[in-house]
């Protein structure tokens, strides 16, 4: 792509077979999925120049995620083809508990990816890199490659977002709670999840565990809270979004969706509250679907929800 990327994300993407209500629960929907693409998907639907950083396999799972991100208008050029390595999938399973996930990722692609794989020019062109705890968690020569990029990034003048994405199937949680903190001090713009983060630190309340984010190095906080909205913050204010209506089907993806949303909003301008809303209508819309991706709305969907609903549009 010729244009100027703002918004570099990196992680493993990852094909999804996703449980539908038909057949007994034995049809499975095949799409594309991995927080880190689903973020980068997100932004792009928004009106975001996003490109890609991660590795996927010589295998047909590797063609269907590139064919999203040519259609998405994603620039891949930075995705590496391994063809000793399998691209990574997952299953999703619907239940009376909510969503459950089962995944299929060792060895795969993008846990082979490396510092020295990392594309420095285009990390010290963007706005903004992006990443999570997932990109860290897959493997030790992922979690040296991301931190080649903060470091990278930081020293070039480029945004560090990052989302605490916490799987406990990844890595001991001992281990996971150093690493992700000690990232959280290096990033700009924080997206933690409330189940993440209550299990990351000793604190429950949403107002001091923002001001925690805040005080470890984060400029601004995007707390998600599930079925009790949002909460943003920056080193000024606390604003708290209630959630949007919406008919949920599959919640797959809704917190990669706000991420992608609130992020592309704070680089086209909005502050921290339009960009807030902006997300949180964004990720209620996602719901209303089966799988990661499908439902992401685009940009005209979602002011069209913050018309209705007479909240802040941006």
């Amino acid at each position: 792509m010729g244009e100027r990327i703002d918004i570099l994300s990196m992680g493993e993407p990852m094909v999804e077979f996703n449980q539908t209500r038909e057949g007994g629960g034995d049809v499975f929907l095949r799409g594309c999925g991995g927080d880190s693409s689903n973020f980068a998907v997100a932004a792009a639907r928004q009106g975001g120049r996003v490109g890609y950083i991660s590795a996927i396999g010589a295998d047909t799972n590797a063609t269907l995620l590139r064919q999203l991100w040519t259609s998405e208008g994603v620039d891949d050029s930075h995705v590496r083809t391994d063809p000793d390595a399998p691209t990574g999938v997952y299953f999703v399973s619907h239940g009376a508990n909510g969503h459950q996930f089962d995944f299929c990722r060792s060895g795969s692609a993008a846990s082979r990816y490396r510092a020295a794989d990392l594309p420095l020019d285009a990390i010290a062109q963007a706005k903004v890199l992006h990443l999570s705890g997932i990109s860290l968690g897959i493997s030790t020569s992922a979690c040296d490659a991301c931190y080649r990029a903060i470091e990278h990034a930081r020293a070039s003048g480029v945004t560090v977002s990052f989302d605490t994405n916490l799987r406990r199937k990844l890595w001991p949680l001992g281990r996971a709670r150093a690493t992700i903190w000690d990232v959280l001090s290096l990033a700009d713009i924080c997206l933690p999840s409330y189940d993440d983060i209550i299990q990351l630190s000793d604190l429950k309340d949403p107002d001091r565990i923002v001001d925690r984010c805040l005080n470890t190095g984060a400029r601004i906080v995007a707390l998600k809270l599930g079925a009790d909205g949002t909460l943003i913050a920056d080193h000024h204010r606390h604003v708290r979004i209630a959630p949007y209506p919406c008919r949920v089907v599959d919640a797959t993806g809704a917190g990669d969706t706000f991420g992608g949303a609130f992020v592309a909003r704070l680089v086209a301008g909005d502050d921290i509250e339009q960009a807030g809303h902006y997300a949180a209508a964004a990720a209620a819309l996602s719901t209303e679907g089966y799988g990661a991706v499908t439902p992401i709305p685009t940009a005209e969907k979602v002011r069209a929800l913050l018309k209705k609903s007479g909240r802040p549009n941006g």
